[in-house]
């Protein structure tokens, strides 16, 4: 294994699950970008305002320390962002859960948090590849992109055959018929290739409040409600963006925690006391694995998804 370019020893005062923040950002098993639980070190590789990089992140030793090494033009970057990426800048302060479920949910996960990987062409890209088809089909789509137009992880991430995403150069540079052959149809690559060529402009977001980030997101075409809200969530780690339109989290909240299942004018209306921090209740249902019983036949390919076409 090569030596790495920089080496980080963190001391966060609180238990931090690295494996749990990470896995926010992993796009499927078998997202290239990341290889989680490896001998108890997490890879990830990205691409950072200074060039690539390939992250290593042990987990919490008894000390209460994190090492994290690093190779590539961006490890000093990524070095210095790792807090961040582990939810170092989330603030809870405001929350209040409102109900004997979230309690409780909060009580036995105390010490997650929202990370944010201050990339937000890197977040934009894969979200707007899961939109209106199955997870099956995007993490399928959102692999073959990065594996024949990523670039290799530097350093040891090439050992353990990571990728890193293809630059915004690059995703312009993609001809229609390619990405046919990547099964992204051409609303959604139209929608990549148009924030690719507003990928500096995208970047420049990054330290905006959340209200103006959803506006300048939503401006550019291929981007509404629930795209919007999964880039905000993993680029910016916004504590207030909930992704309306989605098939499943509207349900699952409305289950969880009336006993009837919500559509998102009804899950907008119930977050509303939680303005703020409207995401939280989402984010805690899903780590309490309070999802409703899925019942009947699955759903079919590119069907499953409809009621997310007005919120794409």
């Amino acid at each position: 294994m090569t030596s790495p370019d920089g080496v980080r020893v963190w001391h966060p005062g609180r238990p931090v699950p690295v494996a749990a923040m990470l896995r926010q950002q992993r796009r499927g098993g078998g997202d290239p970008t990341h290889r989680l639980d490896v001998a108890g070190c997490h890879w990830r590789a990205s691409r950072t305002p200074e060039g690539p990089v390939c992250l290593a992140i042990s987990n919490q030793d008894a000390d209460g320390d994190i090492e994290a090494r690093a190779w590539g033009e961006g490890s000093a970057w990524a070095l210095a962002q790792m807090p961040a990426l582990l939810g170092d800048l989330d603030d809870w302060t405001g929350f209040v859960p409102q109900h004997p479920l979230l309690e409780d949910a909060l009580r036995r996960h105390p010490n997650l948090r929202l990370g944010r990987t201050d990339r937000v062409l890197e977040a934009v890209v894969p979200a707007i590849i899961e939109q209106k088809v199955t997870g099956q089909e995007a993490f399928a789509g959102f692999r073959a992109l990065v594996r024949r137009h990523g670039t290799p992880a530097p350093g040891a991430g090439a050992d353990h055959h990571l990728m890193v995403q293809p630059d915004a150069a690059t995703l312009r540079s993609i001809p229609s018929w390619e990405w046919l052959a990547l099964h992204i149809d051409p609303a959604r690559s139209r929608a990549v290739v148009t924030a690719a060529r507003h990928a500096e402009a995208l970047e420049r977001i990054v330290d905006l409040p959340g209200e103006e980030v959803e506006r300048r997101l939503r401006s550019l075409p291929g981007i509404g409600v629930w795209t919007s809200a999964e880039v905000r969530q993993r680029a910016f780690g916004d504590p207030d963006a909930v992704s309306y339109g989605d098939y499943h989290v509207a349900k699952d909240v409305g289950w969880a925690l009336t006993g009837a299942e919500f559509d998102d004018g009804g899950l907008a209306a119930y977050l509303a006391p939680w303005r703020g921090h409207r995401g939280r209740v989402p984010f805690l249902v899903a780590a309490a694995g309070l999802t409703r019983p899925r019942r009947g036949p699955r759903m079919t390919p590119r069907e499953h998804l409809r009621t997310r076409d007005q919120f794409a």
